[in-house]
């Protein structure tokens, strides 16, 4: 990406515990995945750190939401908010628009179409124009560098703060996956 790119690329791990944003090589945020929204107005508040330390300890005006349960959204409206949040926090060269954005979402692999779905909308609503989405086990295998096109099998272990799998990868796909819930 040059200095007057009007696309900003992003991978995006939304995790149960914790989401993590990366933008050029380097993490650029690693925050917890929850939100604080007001009661009355359903505005959104806080997230992330700031969100977490409100946690049951808020007035009754304002309700913390973990968006994400067992990998998966369990709020729409909190997790594309949660999305919105996190993407601005993302420092960028300074440009007069607002640039494009291009996203990599990890996805456990036992998602359903339904649950995938969720995940593209919220990233779509969130500002994304091209949304792509990865199996977490392939990531993984494809962060530690394994020649995942290989004709040999690779079993990968991704351990989440919500969710862990384990998954067989050769040829270029996932032979064999299991996810568990911790």
């Amino acid at each position: 990406m040059g200095m007057f790119s009007l696309t900003q690329e992003l991978a995006i791990d939304l995790g149960t515990a914790n989401t993590l944003i990366i933008y050029n090589g380097k993490v650029v945020v690693d925050e917890p995945s929850i939100v604080a929204l007001d009661v009355h107005t359903g505005r959104l508040v806080a997230i992330g750190h700031q969100a977490r330390q409100m946690h049951e300890k808020t007035n009754p005006n304002i309700k913390t939401i973990r968006p994400l349960k067992e990998g998966v959204i369990a709020d729409f409206n909190a997790t594309e908010l949660m999305l919105r949040g996190m993407i601005k926090k993302v420092k960028t060269s300074g440009s007069l628009f607002a640039p494009s954005l291009r996203m990599v979402i990890c996805i456990p692999s036992g998602s359903t179409n339904v649950e995938i779905r969720a995940v593209r909308d919220s990233a779509e609503h969130a500002g994304g124009r091209e949304v792509y989405m990865i199996y977490e086990p392939m990531a993984a295998a494809l962060g530690a560098g394994l020649d995942v096109e290989a004709p040999e099998g690779n079993m990968i272990i991704d351990i989440g703060g919500g969710t862990s799998e384990i998954a067989c990868i050769s040829l270029g796909g996932i032979v064999c996956s299991e996810s568990i819930n911790v």
